[in-house]
């Protein structure tokens, strides 16, 4: 399957989970790595699957290198019907009222222009003992079996 992951990250944790990802998939799938900052919506696969690793900054607002793209989004207004995704989210549980809500709201704004979500949403916290690969890739492993199935 072609799984292309994108990263959306303010210091560098998000971009090394999507690489962590691509190296755990990548001899069983045809992967890609990019940081939403380069990316355009039309770059979204339609075949395959499209893996989103989003942290939070701040007051719950999108990192730097995910602003560019939710602007082209909000910009363009791309049809994204036929894009499904699977979003995983990095947070500090420290921030409770905002807790993962860069990767919802990126997650809010695919939905809204078409694209299909799977899976559930799951927001590591960097405040807890996990380490955010031991959630992101078992979650990640369901999704592509439902998939393939």
């Amino acid at each position: 399957m072609n799984i292309a992951i994108f990263f959306g990250t303010e210091t560098g944790n998000a971009e090394m989970l999507a690489e962590d990802i691509a190296t755990e998939l990548e001899d069983q799938h045809e992967t890609s790595v990019a940081n939403l900052a380069d990316t355009a919506p039309d770059a979204l696969l339609t075949e395959g699957l499209n893996v989103i690793v989003c942290s939070s900054y701040d007051d719950g607002d999108f990192p730097a290198s995910a602003k560019p793209f939710v602007e082209k989004v909000q910009a363009a207004k791309p049809d994204l019907t036929g894009v499904r995704f699977a979003i995983f989210g990095l947070g500090d549980s420290e921030y409770a009222d905002t807790y993962g809500f860069g990767s919802m709201k990126v997650a809010e704004l695919l939905v809204a222009h078409g694209a299909e979500a799977l899976g559930d949403r799951p927001v590591h916290d960097a405040a807890g003992d996990a380490l955010p690969e031991d959630m992101a890739l078992p979650w990640l492993e369901e999704i592509i079996g439902g998939l393939d199935a």
